[in-house]
């Protein structure tokens, strides 16, 4: 064969080699899921331990029922049932232990992230009432005329 064809058959079989010899000095001998043969996992077993103790910063709504259980339930059944609490009271971090770690955002861009009228209303949010900023109450926070926990999908399709 001519030249042209071997040059780039080195080259590809070098950088494969190239990558090999990187990958045994760059990749931890631990790294992977051993017990069940050799694959990749999500952490190598010589930092178990540190991760262990990093500690959570999100729950789920269902550490939140363990003591709001009609709270997460009625909002449950609301269209935010879909939300995680954590979206507007903030992470449960060091919740219980110190309650006033859970700040509410009320701020009018936390509700205009979802509720802003759509430019181009053929997005996957379309179904999502939404009001024009500029005009619906600029100066005052949501929270003020709506009550997030139990939203009445009427009132905001008036809005729209």
């Amino acid at each position: 064969m001519k030249s042209h064809v071997w040059r780039p058959l080195f080259v590809a079989v070098g950088l494969i080699l190239l990558i090999l010899v990187v990958r045994t000095f760059l990749v931890p001998d631990d790294f992977g899921v051993w017990e069940r043969g050799y694959m990749y996992g999500w952490h190598r077993k010589g930092n178990e331990e540190e991760w262990k103790k990093v500690t959570v910063k999100y729950r789920t709504k269902a550490y939140c029922k363990e003591c709001h259980a009609e709270k997460v339930e009625s909002i449950g059944r609301s269209p935010h049932g879909i939300l995680q609490c954590e979206n507007c009271h903030g992470p449960a971090m060091n919740h219980p232990e110190d309650p006033p770690t859970l700040t509410i955002d009320r701020s009018r861009e936390l509700c205009l992230r979802c509720h802003a009228k759509l430019v181009t209303p053929s997005s996957g949010r379309a179904g999502i009432p939404g009001i024009d900023p500029v005009t619906h109450n600029p100066e005052a926070e949501c929270s003020l005329c709506h009550d997030p926990h139990h939203p009445n999908l009427e009132e905001l399709k008036r809005h729209e």
